[in-house]
């Protein structure tokens, strides 16, 4: 089964198939309202209840680590009298922190089933709640005197995590009119990072990292996904959703004229396509699930693009860097409180990034910005494991380090950070969307787990060479997004699958040009040579 639910409609020219439609996605750009109300809400919504739970529950848990380790302990001894050693304890520890990554990844494959089954905001109510359930955990945790019910809460708050990252991209992307869908797609990231600092802060010994204070410390950001999971119904459903899976065509105008905040007349081309999609969709007959995306030969190059990304991301060793910024600071002559504002610091560096990928989004396109993205990760990455290697061995050095970190944290943040979580709802048409998102996100999270099992080993045995290979994979990941990836923005669905559904013998760097002769709509492609 091939992917053409948007091309064969628009560019099958022939009589027994649908009648061909030009694209109106250029004219929507233009005529439909930017930010509108209901829009900027499940924006608000969805970045403070839903992705910024997940950054935060990422950022929180280093700081206070040897606090909640004393505390295993001793709910250990005064529970089955028996005492761990160190390094037992350390790895009870890494078994609290490395089961949230698990969780996530399981959650971001039941994603996609939860998004078509129950709607993109039946996911997200989904999420919320479990987000909850793991907050009450870690509030009880220590007045019940059970470090169990920490593995309890770091599951569940796993479980919300895979499904906010699979989901969350996906719903407001499909919200979104065309000259907003990469500002839009931006948010998601945008709010893990702002949770992950919110974390770095409050988790400091002096604020919640403390003794006292620990369960609250954790706990803290199922308030905001219970407030979420109370404003959801408010939200309007994705009208994609209704009208291609639910089969409820009317619902789905009437959504669309509430997110447009306009009447049914000036989105007739919108609905028109919204027709022909649901029409393509009952053409092709089976449902999508994640094995049929897997087996689609046609879908092999976006899928291998989305999951490379999401891991790639992830490999590229973002959160190793953060971990090695403290002790690069305190090398440079830093107090130890003022390593930790330091971080800080580079924290809200990352932030800035994310809140201007909002708007460069809407000012770049996709593929040039995510290049010069990877270029510049991978010289700070090199220049990062030089001068740590050397960093004894001149006064100047600490500075240069500094200088790594933050040019990489920045880098990040043009191209690399945001533009992995949308770029599947860009590359997938409706129906195969949600399981290629999930098998993304489930990359994505793997690929955390991987580097969060790996580095502290590579660093033991490697040192500052440890970034040496994270920029290899940067590498890696640049010529194959260099080779394979199209450029997305200001392009219809239709053209993007006709680009990559021959795999890895596709043309992705080609210019696509409509002509319409007689009447017929046919695809012109022309290599471009000077495409970046």
């Amino acid at each position: 089964m091939v992917q053409r639910g948007e091309s064969q409609v628009l560019f099958d020219g022939q009589p027994n198939r649908i009648k061909p439609h030009p694209s109106p996605y250029r004219d929507i750009s233009v005529e439909q309202p930017g930010w509108t109300r209901l829009l900027v809400l499940a924006g608000i919504v969805t970045v403070l209840g839903s992705s910024s739970p997940v950054g935060y529950n990422i950022g929180v848990i280093n700081t206070p680590g040897w606090v909640i380790k004393q505390f295993c302990n001793e709910s250990l001894i005064a529970r089955y009298n028996s005492t761990l050693t160190s390094s037992q304890l350390d790895i009870m520890w890494s078994s609290i922190v490395s089961i949230f990554l698990i969780g996530g990844t399981i959650g971001s494959l039941s994603g996609s089933l939860l998004a078509d089954r129950i709607g993109r905001k039946g996911g997200l109510a989904v999420s919320s709640a479990l987000g909850v359930i793991s907050g009450l955990m870690f509030w009880i945790s220590k007045s019940a005197n059970s470090f169990e019910l920490l593995f309890v809460g770091r599951t569940f708050g796993g479980l919300s995590a895979g499904l906010i990252t699979t989901i969350m991209p996906m719903y407001l992307m499909e919200l979104a009119p065309p000259k907003l869908k990469g500002a839009v797609g931006a948010l998601c990231p945008f709010g893990i990072t702002f949770g992950i600092l919110i974390g770095q802060i409050l988790s400091m010994y002096k604020i919640l990292g403390n003794e006292s204070s620990w369960p609250s410390c954790l706990g803290l950001s199922s308030i905001l996904q219970a407030v979420c999971a109370l404003v959801i119904p408010v939200l309007p459903e994705s009208p994609k959703y209704l009208f291609v899976i639910k089969k409820q065509p009317s619902l789905a105008v009437k959504e669309l004229k509430r997110i447009r905040n306009t009447n049914e007349e000036s989105l007739s081309d919108e609905v028109e396509i919204l027709r022909l999609e649901d029409q393509e969709n009952i053409r092709q007959g089976d449902t999508w699930n994640i094995k049929k995306v897997l087996q689609t030969k046609t879908l092999l190059l976006p899928l291998l693009l989305v999951c490379a990304l999401q891991a790639g991301q992830q490999l590229s060793g973002v959160n190793a860097v953060f971990y090695y910024s403290s002790v690069i600071f305190k090398r440079a002559g830093l107090s130890t409180s003022s390593s930790e504002l330091a971080t800080i610091g580079a924290g809200c560096c990352n932030i800035f990034m994310a809140m201007m990928s909002v708007q460069t989004m809407l000012w770049f396109k996709r593929r040039t910005i995510l290049l010069i993205s990877l270029v510049l990760s991978d010289l700070f990455l090199i220049t990062l494991g030089i001068s740590i290697g050397y960093i004894e061995s001149f006064h100047w050095m600490p500075y240069l380090c500094i200088v790594g970190v933050l040019g990489y944290v920045l880098a990040y943040g043009l191209g690399l950070g945001p533009i992995p979580y949308f770029i599947g709802s860009e590359l997938f048409e409706v129906g195969p969307r949600s399981s290629a998102m999930a098998l993304g996100s489930m990359a994505n999270w793997a690929g955390n787990f991987v580097v969060g099992l790996t580095f502290p080993i590579m660093e033991a045995h490697l040192g500052a060479s440890s970034f040496v290979i994270f920029a290899l994979v940067v590498i890696v990941l640049l010529c194959f997004v260099k080779i394979y990836l199209p450029e997305t923005k200001g392009k219809d669905a239709c053209q993007i699958s006709r680009l990559v559904e021959q795999g890895l013998k596709s043309r992705p760097l080609a210019k696509v040009d409509r002509l319409n002769e007689n009447g017929n709509m046919e695809l012109k492609v022309l290599t471009e040579k000077t495409y970046l």
